[in-house]
């Protein structure tokens, strides 16, 4: 058998520092458990579990994610430029991607304490692991300038690391950013930047790293001047840009309209930097600049996995993005393509640990559920929503309280009240589950949603005072949840919106007026809101405030789908109007912009790189030769790895199953086609044996490490159109068979992707 047990790790030695020589009481002296131990760490990260995670391949140069530059020191001319594109790549918020350009100087220069530093901040979610890296830079601090050091030991006090030459320990304990240490930790790590800006006035990156810690602030009047300054020097830097939004998105957002309209040309090849212009245009009501970003972002995001063989479940801003476009899309008054983005994000690849709608991990799925939901009630596609299948209902709480709401308002619509009242009380029966500690979200989402539904059967049964009273409570909680969260908001209508409705309905139109200027108030530009109004004024006979209002509408509609009520009841008005855009700024036209330089408008799984592998008789095998068939990849590191043996055993056991779903079964490793025709274990299993001695087709699958040049495992599902549509790699082979199973059943019955 080929050593590859040795090899890989011998070779990893040189490339990173290790752990040191395990000695004295802990050391294992019994030859026959460290063998164990060694066959324990097959295709792990000679470093621990920390490089078992994250990146595993080698970086490349990214063109279109702006540029900015952090001088370090390092033996490794090289390391200069990957630390750059690293660092360019936290600016806009890009931390995997971040991470895999610092392994890669880590790779050449082990050295390098900006390296250990840099992931450190790659990892800002994960404490663990970003202490552990921080703590290796502290190691290697003394070998820098001065000015590195300063950056160091800076985020020494945001994580609490409580090490020699680091000054006393930070009030308030450890735990990071994230995880405590409180006001007077981070006001310390503040002055600690506020001192590298000031010894170093020069460097830009001090002054835009302040600005990121201070943005959103008590005084992000001061972040605004630090990046300003930044901005002076370097027009195109995407740090100061992208910050300066992060500071006014909200109310305020046309203080940083102008890095808005930049940050996203600096920065093209980024999802986020085209996404949070979104954010801020759709605050100040200018929607179709708004969609035209969040568009462009997607798309950007498409392009990014399907050049790399990333899926939406591992893409960390992609399901946001497109959650957030149906939310635009249905603004501008286009609810079939909002309702096509939200079913795309629910037939995306599941996964067990990502995206598992039946877990808590199910982000993908959940975004995507958030579209339709909100898209359907929003423009009351009633009998769908009452249509067995329409959303995909689980049973949990949040889902039950979102049923009977939606249903209760389903039923109302059709004109239904007493099946109405029975959702009404299903949902209330959830009061007390809704009110357990740890579900404060919920439990407000839900005291918006009974008061909207109750308040609405008791106008339809007459009760109008008690009817009113409970919208108008209903409406002011929910905008001030969406005050609080609006990105985008949770609530799938603006109440004070339904509560206007309800006033033109008993003919109090000055009172429907305030009620919709007060949703404007929040929601600027909400063409529910304009068509409202446009009827209110023109029911007290203010034509010219009427026409006003309308020719908002036609502005922020121009390119809705036909037979919306909302745009039909204002045309029957007859008032005499034209587009007309009240926005801050001149805005671009959704409809007629072509994206398609971003990437692609729907997601489709990528085309799987070739196979070209020889079997066990050294025929050379191909992927096309099971074109029409379901193919599951196993690369396995050889009859030595105990727990590969244990997955494809596993495998074996259901095989049966795969067969009758079509599913071929093929299993590769290292070993040469002799050595896997001499195995009797390996030949008594079920699988095509493959043999990828120079490992080319494990790197063209990502499974394998270039930082360590180790074998990982890795299970691939490639469908029967030859494309990727799962896989999992790492250190530890993928057991959750009845998973894979079940995702094959799903991928043969859904429809084609963009259908």
């Amino acid at each position: 058998m080929t050593p590859f047990l040795l090899l890989p790790l011998a070779a990893a030695a040189t490339a990173l520092p290790g752990p040191p020589p395990q000695s004295g009481p802990g050391a294992s002296s019994n030859p026959a458990r460290a063998a164990a131990d060694r066959l324990a760490r097959i295709g792990h990260s000679a470093h621990g579990d920390s490089f078992d995670e994250g990146p595993r391949q080698r970086p490349w140069r990214m063109e279109g994610i702006g540029r900015s530059r952090f001088p370090v020191t390092t033996t490794v001319p090289e390391v200069q430029e990957w630390f750059d594109q690293g660092h360019t790549l936290l600016h806009s918020f890009w931390f995997f991607e971040a991470e895999r350009a610092f392994r890669w100087c880590l790779k050449l220069d082990p050295d390098c304490a900006m390296a250990w530093w840099g992931m450190c901040r790659a990892n800002r979610d994960d404490e663990k692991r970003a202490a552990g890296f921080l703590r290796e830079a502290s190691r290697r601090k003394e070998k820098v300038t001065r000015r590195e050091r300063l950056y160091i030991e800076a985020w020494e006090i945001d994580h609490a690391l409580d090490l020699p030459g680091s000054g006393d320990p930070p009030a308030g304990g450890g735990g990071g950013r994230w995880g405590g240490g409180g006001d007077a930790k981070r006001a310390r790590f503040v002055e600690a930047l506020e001192r590298i800006v000031l010894e170093f006035p020069d460097d830009l990156e001090a002054k835009a790293l302040l600005g990121l810690e201070t943005m959103r602030s008590p005084s992000r009047i001061g972040a605004e001047l630090v990046l300003q300054q930044v901005l002076a020097r370097e027009p195109d830097h995407p740090g100061a840009h992208h910050y300066r939004i992060h500071d006014w998105d909200g109310e305020d957002g046309v203080v940083a309209l102008d890095s808005c309209e930049r940050y996203g040309r600096v920065a093209p090849a980024v999802g986020h930097a085209n996404h949070m212009p979104g954010h801020v245009f759709s605050g100040v009501g200018m929607w179709h600049e708004a969609a035209i970003w969040m568009d462009s972002a997607t798309r950007a995001e498409k392009e990014y996995m399907r050049r790399r063989q990333v899926f939406p479940f591992n893409s960390w801003n992609y399901a946001h993005n497109q959650n957030y476009l149906a939310y635009l899309q249905a603004q501008l008054g286009m609810p079939s393509a909002a309702e096509r983005g939200a079913r795309e994000l629910l037939a995306a690849p599941l996964d067990p640990k990502h995206n598992d709608p039946d877990r808590d991990g199910y982000w993908v799925w959940r975004e995507g559920f958030e579209a339709l939901y909100r898209t359907l009630i929003r423009f009351e596609r009633w009998s769908g929503i009452l249509a067995p299948g329409t959303l995909p209902w689980r049973d949990r709480l949040e889902d039950r309280v979102r049923r009977a709401y939606a249903e209760g308002l389903a039923q109302l619509g059709l004109g239904r009240v007493e099946d109405a009242k029975e959702r009404l009380a299903a949902l209330k029966q959830l009061e007390e589950k809704v009110r357990a500690p740890g579900l404060a979200g919920l439990a407000e989402e839900y005291d918006v949603c009974w008061r909207e539904l109750e308040g609405l059967i008791q106008l339809r049964r007459g009760e109008t005072l008690e009817g009113l009273r409970l919208l108008s409570e209903g409406a002011a909680r929910e905008l001030k949840r969406r005050e609080q969260d609006d990105d985008p908001p949770d609530h799938p209508r603006v109440v004070y919106g339904v509560l206007g409705e309800e006033y033109l309905k008993l003919d109090s139109a000055r009172l429907a007026a305030a009620a919709f200027e007060r949703a404007l108030s929040k929601v600027r530009g909400d063409a529910f809101a304009l068509a409202g109004l446009a009827r209110a004024h023109a029911a007290l006979g203010e034509r010219e405030r009427a026409t006003e209002c309308a020719g908002r509408l036609l502005h922020v509609w121009s390119g809705a789908e036909p037979g919306l009520r909302w745009m039909e009841e204002v045309r029957a008005l007859g008032l005499d109007a034209r587009p007309k855009d009240a926005s801050p700024r001149p805005q671009r036209d959704y409809r007629t912009q072509v994206l398609d330089a971003f990437g692609p408008s729907t997601w489709e799984p990528c085309p799987a790189p070739p196979l070209a592998a020889a079997d066990s008789a050294g025929a050379t095998v191909t992927l096309e030769e099971y074109r029409g068939r379901n193919v599951l990849l196993v690369f396995f590191l050889g009859e030595e790895c105990p727990h590969c043996m244990e997955q494809l055993k596993a495998i074996q056991g259901r095989s049966g199953e795969f067969e009758a779903l079509n599913t071929a079964l093929l299993a590769i490793s290292g070993d040469p086609p002799a050595e896997l025709a001499a195995s009797e274990a390996l030949g008594r299993l079920p699988f095509r044996l493959l043999s990828d001695a120079a490992h080319e087709n494990a790197r063209r699958f990502q499974a394998f490490d270039d930082f360590e040049e180790l074998e990982l495992h890795a299970t691939i599902l490639v469908d029967r159109d030859g494309r990727l549509r799962w896989s999992r790699v790492g250190g530890a082979p993928f057991t959750d068979l009845a998973f894979l199973l079940a995702e094959i059943k799903r991928i043969d019955a859904a429809p084609p992707p963009g259908t």
